[in-house]
């Protein structure tokens, strides 16, 4: 009887001994990750004191990301000794062109920035690349699209030819103006274009500054068309045609940074977060599609720009954006 009580004691004291082992190694493994993720974090204590080039993306339509902000904030305290900055965007709002810009400013103000145009910096991109020291382009990539937009759908005609009429009462003639579903009104017009109008010369104002232009030289880039590299260089709107090999030998000749430094890509926001809603829906749509062998309607929504179509139709504001005209 006595050994039996020994036993279911001894086998509790291996149960308690073993529970503990295991929540040890599960908060050992925890610690582990948490301390390797700031290890790679820009600005983190953690991260090796080994010298390095930080490379950012910024593609795709650019919006308000405080996520973005954050992230360039880190890099401007972490031990990066210059930034290139890798550009392929047709812009986005003005308000979110105007937030990358100053973010990219104030990173400018503690360590190097170099953009690279890959394939497109047009309106709201072009701003942010006005945030750098030093802009280049390859010989076709397109450039500029300086000015800004107010676009909105009116559905007058349609909703007449389906016998419908939108009733409202507003407190002013310019709450809520413009209406899709009444005719603009020469007074609501007038505001949107006081809005533009400003709007515009905010941002010729940004490229006269930062670019050193006198108003003839502006004159000349602001009626709102893009530009390949090659004719950017002459106009101003660009310093050099290359690529990132052409950064890396500027920041050496210019920032004292060895062309030999690695270069290490750094994120700024979880991939997840670079697609919305529509995004995703749109991709799923499109493969839908080809899965039930439409593929003459998936080409055309790749035609029309895939999935960047559909989140267009999510951007709220004035707009800094270029595209191409939709062939019919």
């Amino acid at each position: 009887m006595s050994f039996d009580a020994d036993a279911i004691v001894d086998r509790r004291r291996m149960r308690r001994k073993l529970t503990f082992w295991r929540v040890s190694a599960i908060l050992i493994v925890i610690l582990a990750v948490i301390g390797a993720g700031f290890a790679f974090v820009p600005g983190s204590r953690l991260m090796p004191q080994a010298s390095y080039i930080a490379r950012i993306k910024i593609q795709g339509l650019i919006r308000g990301n405080e996520n973005r902000v954050e992230a360039l904030d880190r890099l401007g305290k972490s031990r990066a000794r210059a930034v290139i900055v890798h550009l392929d965007s047709p812009g986005g709002t003005t308000a979110g062109s105007e937030q990358l810009y100053n973010a990219l400013k104030q990173l400018r103000e503690k360590k190097p920035v170099v953009v690279v145009v890959d394939g497109l910096a047009a309106s709201g991109a072009y701003i942010a690349a006005l945030s750098s020291e030093y802009v280049i382009a390859q010989e076709t990539s397109l450039v500029g699209s300086i000015g800004v937009l107010f676009q909105f759908p009116n559905f007058t005609e349609v909703l007449k030819t389906i016998g419908v009429k939108m009733e409202e009462v507003k407190s002013s003639p310019l709450k809520a103006a413009p209406n899709g579903f009444e005719p603009t009104s020469p007074e609501a017009r007038a505001a949107i274009e006081a809005i533009v109008v400003d709007s515009f010369a905010w941002f010729k104002a940004l490229v006269k500054d930062n670019r050193h232009m006198d108003d003839a030289q502006l004159a000349k880039v602001a009626d709102g068309r893009v530009f390949t590299g090659r004719q950017a260089v002459g106009l101003k709107l660009i310093d050099a045609l290359g690529n990132e090999k052409t950064a890396l030998a500027w920041l050496e000749k210019e920032k004292k940074v060895p062309a030999t430094t690695a270069v290490r890509d750094v994120a700024l926001e979880p991939r997840f977060n670079e697609f919305s809603f529509l995004y995703v829906a749109a991709y799923l749509a499109s493969s839908g599609f080809q899965a039930a062998g439409l593929s003459t309607v998936a080409q055309r929504i790749e035609e029309w720009g895939g999935s960047q179509a559909f989140e267009r139709l999510n951007l709220d504001g004035l707009l800094a954006l270029w595209h191409p005209p939709a062939s019919n």
